[in-house]
């Protein structure tokens, strides 16, 4: 969430930088600037009220000194609390349906963000590795998969329905391998603490990730009177692990990663995305998170993108890195690299991962906070995620990538040790 201060403050600048994104806002911002309004027209009726109140005992004591009858007072006092009552109760009101209005908009884009459209506007950083050059006609993952008997997609759909996929044999085990090496990787050498979350998260944790209220759809709800949703990703309950707490500044940066599986209604069409792996409403995810200072949430912004990356290095995999604009910024983020890797079969590079830095837009929705130095004033930290990879996409990636002309797939050499030394996957997914 923004802050009301700022907004208020800097209502143009707020303006300018929701245009950016491509938002026509002007509505939004006049219904929270007058709901401020009033909100400070309401503060110092209150504030005044209370300070004749505290006064008014004393007033009674003088006046039983003085013989006086204090009835008046004690009925002014009375009218006055009642005052206050309702003034409290009205200005409650505003509050919530400014911090309503409030929770509805997205965060400013950082100053280093270009500003854009769509896709189309986003700046290549950097790439690295070459493509694979066939010397036959690459299958994709979706022809690929079901050859070799690793996916199956005819079955989940009669158990689940469309966008769903079973993995079988070398297939799964791959998927497994993926995920675990991910982890290995990230808490061995990059120094992150391995979570195992709860799947599922209230609606207050998704409140807190900028997921509720606008996004809503995009959620799977568990049936009856359960307040919970299955996650959409790991950085839901990664980010609201300390939520409503104050922490210590002298133990960030927190470094967090997690292996859940996510589930997304993916609602709307996406063209050749609804075929294979590439869009599905349940796929795994391994997945980065970090609580950092102000002072130093770009520098780990940096160092967290690249940890990602390493991941496709170790695979070796050709890919690269986009800084997205500011139409097409997710929700929460100031400012997002997105990491991009080859598939063959789409001739392009394909998303397999968004690192974004919220700055303090969804601590402030979740209230996390830090003491400089453990003591002293308290602010909101920053707060920073990433997938560390989004696992389908990679297993994707390897298929197509690595895939042979007589159908085999090689399996690469970082994940052989998962593989129990195995080097290829062939006909039959054994």
């Amino acid at each position: 969430m923004l802050d009301p201060a700022f907004v208020r403050d800097h209502i143009e600048a707020v303006r300018t930088g929701l245009k950016n994104r491509g938002l026509d806002i002007d509505k939004a911002l006049e219904e929270i600037a007058t709901l401020e309004t009033a909100r400070r027209r309401i503060l110092p009726e209150i504030e005044g009220l209370r300070r004749l109140q505290n006064t008014s005992g004393d007033e009674v004591a003088r006046a039983k000194r003085q013989g006086k009858d204090t009835k008046d007072i004690q009925e002014a006092n009375r009218a006055r609390n009642q005052q206050i009552k309702q003034l409290s109760v009205q200005l409650e009101s505003i509050e919530h349906q400014r911090d309503k209005a409030l929770l509805m908009l997205p965060n400013l884009p950082h100053a280093t963000v270009p500003i854009g459209r769509t896709a189309a506007d986003n700046v290549e950083v950097r790439k690295h590795g070459d493509p694979p050059v066939f010397d036959f006609e690459p299958k994709a993952h979706w022809d690929l998969g079901p050859a070799l008997g690793i996916i199956d997609f005819e079955r989940a759909t009669r158990m689940a329905g469309a966008r769903f996929s079973i993995l079988s044999g070398a297939g799964a085990r791959l998927e497994r391998a993926l995920i675990n090496f991910m982890l290995d990787l990230h808490t061995r050498e990059h120094g992150y603490r391995e979570i195992e979350p709860p799947f599922l998260v209230n609606a207050a944790a998704l409140v807190g990730t900028g997921n509720l209220p606008k996004f809503e759809a995009d959620l799977f709800k568990i049936a009856g009177e359960w307040d919970l949703y299955l996650v959409p990703t790991a950085e839901v309950p990664l980010t609201n692990l300390h939520r409503s707490e104050i922490l210590d500044g002298r133990e960030l940066p927190i470094r967090y990663t997690a292996y859940t599986p996510c589930f997304r209604s993916e609602a709307g069409s996406y063209g050749q995305d609804v075929r294979g792996l590439i869009r599905q409403h349940q796929f795994d995810k391994v997945e980065l998170v970090k609580l950092t200072t102000p002072e130093q949430s770009y520098d780990e912004h940096d160092s967290l993108t690249a940890n990602a990356e390493e991941v496709l290095n170790r695979l070796e995999l050709a890919y690269r890195t986009v800084l997205l604009c500011t139409g097409d910024l997710g929700f929460a983020a100031a400012k997002t690299y997105d990491i991009e890797v080859w598939l063959p079969s789409q001739n392009t590079y394909r998303e397999i991962s968004s690192c974004s830095n919220t700055e303090a837009f969804q601590a402030r929705r979740a209230n996390i906070k830090y003491r400089a130095g453990g003591t002293g004033k308290t602010e909101f930290v920053h707060t920073l995620n990433g997938s560390g990879l989004a696992v389908g996409r990679t297993l994707i990636a390897i298929l197509e990538n690595y895939q042979q002309k007589d159908g085999s797939v090689t399996i690469p050499s970082a994940l052989r040790p998962y593989m129990d030394g195995r080097e290829t996957i062939g006909p039959g997914g054994q």
